[in-house]
């Protein structure tokens, strides 16, 4: 089955979790086409957009272990294209 481009919504409510968050986007780093942050001071919170084209399970998986962190809240929006890369 061919890549699937997604979009990982993410608001992290605490710094506490960012080092292990960090750890987790660079393991699935060649997988992702590009990363925005916002740091929200006002509200203490950072929402961060998050761009890759992967297979649907890594995305699944990079998505759920994001969220099982503390204070972190994911939302994950899919393509309907699915594409094969060249190799």
């Amino acid at each position: 089955m061919g890549n699937r481009i997604a979009q990982i919504g993410i608001i992290v409510e605490s710094s506490d979790s960012v080092e292990k968050m960090n750890a987790l986007l660079h393991e699935y780093g060649e997988y992702i086409i590009g990363r925005m942050g916002i740091p929200y001071a006002k509200r203490k919170i950072s929402i961060i957009s998050i761009v890759v084209d992967a297979p649907q399970d890594m995305i699944s998986a990079l998505s759920g272990k994001l969220g099982m962190l503390p204070d972190v809240n994911t939302k994950t929006l899919y393509s309907k294209v699915t594409t094969d890369l060249p190799e």
